[in-house]
């Protein structure tokens, strides 16, 4: 698979439709061609303490921020049929599909793959399979985890090595 988009969900609190940034990494034939990084007003709108310990966004921030499917409109044209990726995607793609039924989005049956999985299966031996150990394994240096573009970013990278 050597084109995809990579995704990655922030949210504010324990609801799947709190999402409060997101992040995206096109990859087309092999090379990242295209990202994208949004804040995002959170559905519902509070923030848990844990939450913003994590990621440091907080209301603060988002007060202002597009809603939900006003961001993935901006979205929806650069990823149009590539199969999305996500490190964890059990937590990234119920993210996405809470907020499409929040929202009554029609939900266009993404193809979705797992990093988290696949490296798993791929690299042996690793100590954990963080998204930081293993972008780490794989070279690139995750320099701002929990930042939703810097974690598609990393993502990205371990997908073009282990999904090939």
């Amino acid at each position: 698979m050597n084109s995809f988009a990579a995704i990655d969900f922030e949210t504010a609190n324990e609801q799947r439709t709190s999402v409060c940034s997101v992040g995206v990494v096109v990859v087309r034939e092999g090379e990242i061609t295209d990202n994208f990084y949004s804040l995002i007003q959170p559905e519902p709108d509070y923030y848990c303490y844990w939450n913003m310990k994590i990621h440091g966004i907080t209301h603060d921030d988002t007060v202002h921020a597009p809603i939900f499917p006003a961001v993935w409109h901006q979205i929806e044209p650069l990823i149009g049929d590539l199969p999305l990726i996500a490190h964890n995607k059990g937590f990234d793609e119920s993210c996405l599909k809470a907020c499409f039924r929040m929202y009554q989005m029609d939900y266009p049956d993404y193809s979705f793959f797992c990093t988290l999985r696949q490296a798993r299966k791929e690299l042996k031996g690793l100590p954990d399979y963080k998204l930081n150990t293993v972008s780490s394994y794989c070279g690139f240096s995750l320099e701002h985890h929990h930042h939703a573009l810097a974690d598609a970013e990393a993502c990205a990278r371990i997908a073009m090595q282990i999904f090939k």
